[in-house]
């Protein structure tokens, strides 16, 4: 998962100062001029007193869902704002007014935090700040239960720590609220992610629950960027790991289907051409997977992932070609070809993206497949030198 940063919401304020007592009861005259005096305990002393005289008392708990405000006491705050508006809507306005004021100081109290945890070094410290970030989230929900904003930062202080299954509600929240291109990517990330563990877990254990739980994780992930991919038909990101859902999901027919379509509605659209690729190399359907990895390249040249499954298409090809050969006791000479193919496009992948010892140690293969030794034993020495780091 990516690390996320978020802004700061900009903070309103309402002055809390009262004028025209006349008409009120005492507790209520007495608590105005103790809330001036930011006295709040006492505030809260004789309000009690006005609700215990008069129950129906819509300015008494009205006042004292503004004094726990002051008392950063939301719960309290809440209640009595509720309270006041059963009663009646006449401080409607002034509670909405008081929440979203409260909303925004927790709003921006969790960004502070969330900041502090980023840039400490020490492990306990940056715990400490998470925590706090997230508690302040929290308490910005219960005061605007509908602000999207809140949860899909909520959500984005879970993945900073990798803390991949909280982030689930807040995430599925946030996408039942809107069309959230940042919520259909991550929760039909997690849903794909927790599915290859519980794959991984399968091979290991031969559980049959391990796999069907597996299947259910990548229909959930299926399920969640499908919906993600109406409201955002051309984000590169939710078509890769759509695509990717599945396959891990055995259901490569479907998605063969669905990103032909695509292809056809839209053939110029490089990220349907890409994923419609990637499904095809996952069914070993070589020259259709090249054919739509070379075309997602002429739309656009500097596709680095369509560079790199175009040379894993022409390698894979070349393997199975070799085996086949192998097999009847023959040499074919199209395996070299495919080889010499897959060479310049992962040499254009290892221009951009250098670090991976994986795709060094692929590109020696082929060197050396290729005859060229030297070069194959260079991209081996370079694969060992990144693992050692």
């Amino acid at each position: 998962m990516k690390r996320i940063l978020f802004p700061i919401i900009v903070v309103f304020s309402v002055m809390m100062v009262f004028t025209g007592f006349q008409c009120a009861s005492t507790e209520i005259t007495s608590a105005k001029l103790y809330i001036n005096q930011k006295n709040w305990d006492k505030a809260i002393n004789v309000l009690n007193k006005e609700i215990e005289k008069n129950p129906k008392s819509d300015e008494g708990y009205y006042l004292m869902g503004l004094v726990y405000s002051e008392k950063e006491d939301v719960d309290n705050t809440i209640k009595a704002f509720d309270n006041s508006l059963s009663i009646s809507k006449k401080f409607e306005k002034e509670i909405n007014t008081q929440k979203k004021v409260q909303w925004a100081n927790y709003f921006n109290k969790a960004v502070s935090f969330f900041n502090r945890a980023m840039q400490a070094t020490d492990v306990d410290t940056q715990k400490i700040q998470y925590e706090r970030s997230i508690f302040a989230f929290n308490q910005a929900i219960k005061l605007e239960p509908d602000s999207a904003d809140t949860y899909k930062n909520l959500s984005f202080v879970y993945l900073n720590q990798q803390k991949l299954d909280d982030a689930i509600v807040p995430l599925k929240k946030l996408i039942s609220l809107e069309p959230s291109l940042e919520g259909y990517r991550y929760l039909g990330e997690i849903y794909f992610n927790q599915g290859n563990v519980k794959l991984s877990k399968y091979e290991e254990s031969k559980n049959a629950a391990d796999s069907l739980a597996a299947m259910e994780l990548f229909n959930k992930s299926i399920e969640v960027l499908e919906k993600g991919r109406v409201h955002f038909p051309n984000d590169s990101e939710i078509l890769l790991y759509l695509s990717n859902a599945y396959i891990a999901a055995n259901k490569i027919d479907v998605a063969i289907s669905a990103f032909k379509a695509g292809v056809e509605q839209e053939p110029e659209n490089q990220y349907y051409r890409y994923n419609y690729g990637v499904l095809l190399l996952g069914g070993n359907s070589f020259a259709e997977a090249a054919e739509q990895f070379e075309k997602a390249l002429q739309i656009d040249p500097s596709y680095i992932n369509a560079h790199y499954n175009l040379a894993v298409t022409y390698v894979k090809w070349g393997a199975t070609l070799s085996k086949a050969a192998e097999e009847k006791g023959e040499e074919n000479p199209e395996v070299k070809v495919k080889y010499g193919l897959a060479l310049p496009h992962l040499e254009t992948y290892l221009q951009k993206k250098d670090d991976d010892p994986a795709i060094w140690e692929l590109t020696g293969r082929v060197y050396s497949i290729l005859g060229r030794l030297e070069d194959g034993v260079k991209a081996f020495e370079k694969a060992d030198s990144l693992r050692k780091r």
